[in-house]
């Protein structure tokens, strides 16, 4: 067609793997359920495993998609005293890995010995539906599942029967099938689900420079001049 195609990569790659670590953490520690427990008149006498979640510490992480996004979380979390880093991609990401000292494992072995499950792959034929009950039934009974991707890269049925089933712990997702998520969709229901409003990349001076990289673009392009950032198909 001739349209020529701008787009912001690399401007949001911080404030989502932030957001994904402050969803896996909410999530994993149950945050939300102590938030609610704390207004509704929950909290009463010290109870030694109430409201108890699962830690970072000594853990296994496994990273579906080691891209941009895919590395900054890895980076993040490595203060918290995560053990072992797996990924899984297309192909072995040799120089990527090694920044994070991260092992390259197929999806079966990643679900099989991860603690947390969080995925960054981009939506393709191949993706989509990748997250099923097929790699659901493969995880840990605690296992924390995140995904900040896309949201058709899960089949939502079977993480709900997963949840509901307790084949895996929890569940951490900003984004979702459809946008919004209809308010009586049966995840919202589930207490160990943490749904976000897909605000991966909401902070101020994200959202700036993904409209000024905007504007950028859109003003190269109408002076036929190389965008700063241009989808090449």
């Amino acid at each position: 067609m001739g349209i020529r195609v701008g787009y912001t990569p690399d401007v949001l790659t911080n404030a989502t793997a932030e957001l994904t670590v402050a969803l896996l953490l909410a999530t994993a520690r149950r945050l939300m359920e102590a938030v609610a427990e704390a207004k509704n008149g929950g909290w009463g006498t010290w109870k030694p495993m109430w409201l108890c979640g699962y830690g970072l510490s000594d853990s296994t992480v496994g990273i579906v998609g080691l891209g941009r996004i895919g590395l900054a979380v890895a980076q993040c979390l490595k203060p918290f005293g995560v053990k072992k880093f797996l990924y899984t991609d297309f192909e072995p990401k040799p120089e990527v890995a090694a920044e994070i000292q991260a092992e390259y494992v197929p999806l079966d072995k990643l679900a099989e010995q991860s603690d947390f499950v969080t995925v960054h792959c981009a939506l393709t034929p191949e993706t989509n539906g990748l997250c099923n009950k097929d790699l659901f039934s493969k995880m840990k009974k605690t296992a924390v599942f995140i995904n900040t991707s896309r949201g058709a890269v899960v089949n939502q049925d079977d993480l709900y029967q997963a949840l509901i089933t307790g084949q895996i712990g929890a569940a951490g997702l900003d984004v979702t099938v459809p946008e919004p998520l209809p308010t009586d969709h049966p995840l919202f229901a589930m207490k160990n689900c943490v749904i976000l409003p897909h605000v991966a990349s909401a902070t101020i001076a994200t959202r700036t420079a993904m409209a000024l990289l905007t504007v950028n673009n859109l003003l190269a392009g109408l002076k036929d001049e190389p965008m700063p950032k241009e989808l090449i198909l």
